[in-house]
């Protein structure tokens, strides 16, 4: 079998188990399976593949039909035009966390940021695409898990950056040393109520998806720590689920 024919067999087998992005995704294991770039993938479609290239990559395929997601099975994600690794500890960046960044550097631009904590750094996706781009600033990169860290430190270190992010292990703000100019946040916001529709819930740590009954119990339980953790005209920025946008900004307001 040549790899485009084990490309076009395996995209109909996704396709057929409403799988999105079929194409792209059989591409990215197959590639992952013989540890080829997507130049090589392309210039060597005619190439026939032997038995245990075969056998890895139809082992991958199978780990795809049963929802494990594409990123835990290559280790990679891509966020902000980066490549972060990622494991099962982590919660996999989403593109709308992107915007957390922009609205970071874009607020830095405009005010004095010297310091900057990321809570719930996971894979530390974040804080990392925010030490590249306003490398003035100090950053804290927080996080319950142990394992978690483990991850972001492995990222700092890729893209060379672990000098100037302190990943501190507890629970939100408690372990941050001093006031931030500013604090970025994904929190977790699923309502619990709505993970068993979650495919990939039963891959990713649920202590990264589980937001409680209404999906701000987190959120709440920052926005109640952030007195005292924010320098004067200091910002925060959280993302949320759609809908709850009032209640957090009411809730706000009464503190």
């Amino acid at each position: 079998m040549t790899l485009k024919q084990a490309l076009n067999r395996a995209k109909r087998i996704l396709v057929a188990n409403n799988i999105e992005d079929a194409s792209l995704e059989c591409q990215l294991l197959l590639r992952h399976a013989l540890g080829i770039s997507r130049i090589q993938l392309y210039t060597e479609l005619n190439q026939e593949l032997d038995h245990k290239q075969e056998a890895i990559f139809w082992s991958l395929i199978k780990r795809r039909l049963c929802g494990e997601p594409i990123a835990y099975i290559t280790g990679h994600r891509e966020f902000y035009g980066l490549d972060f690794y990622v494991n099962p500890n982590v919660l996999i960046p989403r593109p709308e966390s992107e915007l957390l960044v922009e609205k970071a550097i874009i607020l830095a631009q405009n005010h004095p940021v010297s310091g900057i904590a990321e809570i719930g750094t996971g894979c530390g996706a974040i804080a990392i695409s925010l030490a590249l781009n306003l490398p003035q600033a100090k950053i804290y990169a927080t996080d319950i898990s142990a394992s978690a860290l483990e991850v972001a430190l492995f990222n700092c270190q890729k893209h060379r950056v672990a000098n100037r992010i302190h990943l501190l292990q507890g629970d939100m703000l408690d372990p941050l040393p001093e006031p931030v100019d500013l604090i970025v946040a994904n929190l977790p916001y699923i309502k619990q109520s709505e993970l068993r529709q979650m495919r990939s819930a039963n891959f990713e740590p649920l202590l990264a998806l589980n937001g409680g009954s209404d999906g701000l119990k987190k959120i709440r339980q920052l926005c109640c720590q952030v007195s005292g953790k924010l320098r004067p005209q200091g910002c925060l920025l959280l993302e949320i689920g759609q809908g709850p946008g009032r209640a957090v900004t009411t809730f706000l307001r009464r503190l």
